[in-house]
């Protein structure tokens, strides 16, 4: 099994089986994020506490890459300063958007750079980085 396959399968066990894809009790901030050229459509749920995001959940319906991102992202971000969540969004959009390529710099997405083939689909990049934008937006006011 090559790297490629990993990669494939990592994704598709995301989308099958998300297991962040739930209302967050006690939510302290709670944002939508809709992708209008497909119809993919998240609701980002955080726990914010003295600066980190001790939880984080969500809700919604899209397409495999779009929900295999998502869960993908939430493993990332639980436990992390709101600066470094922030700066992991940053660096996966980079990613995908195919401004950032070198691996020792993305290294720290962990999982998350299953998905930097997509940076060569044009069509899925929205889907790609949906979650992602919207964890940078609801973040932007915190400290």
């Amino acid at each position: 099994m090559g790297l490629e396959d990993i990669y494939t399968e990592l994704v598709s066990e995301h989308s099958r089986n998300p297991e962040h894809r739930h209302a967050l009790p006690g939510a302290t901030c709670s944002l939508k994020g809709h992708n209008p050229s497909c119809g993919d459509e998240i609701t980002l749920q955080l726990k914010l506490k003295d600066g980190v995001v001790e939880d984080a959940a969500f809700t919604g319906v899209g397409c495999a890459i779009s929900q295999a991102s998502t869960d993908m992202m939430v493993d990332l971000i639980r436990g992390k300063r709101v600066e470094e969540a922030r700066a992991l969004a940053q660096k996966f959009i980079g990613m995908i958007k195919g401004e950032i390529t070198d691996e020792a710099e993305l290294e720290d997405l962990d999982e998350a750079l299953a998905l930097k083939g997509v940076s060569h689909m044009p069509a899925r990049v929205k889907c790609a980085v949906l979650a992602w934008h919207t964890l940078d937006e609801a973040l932007k006011d915190e400290k």
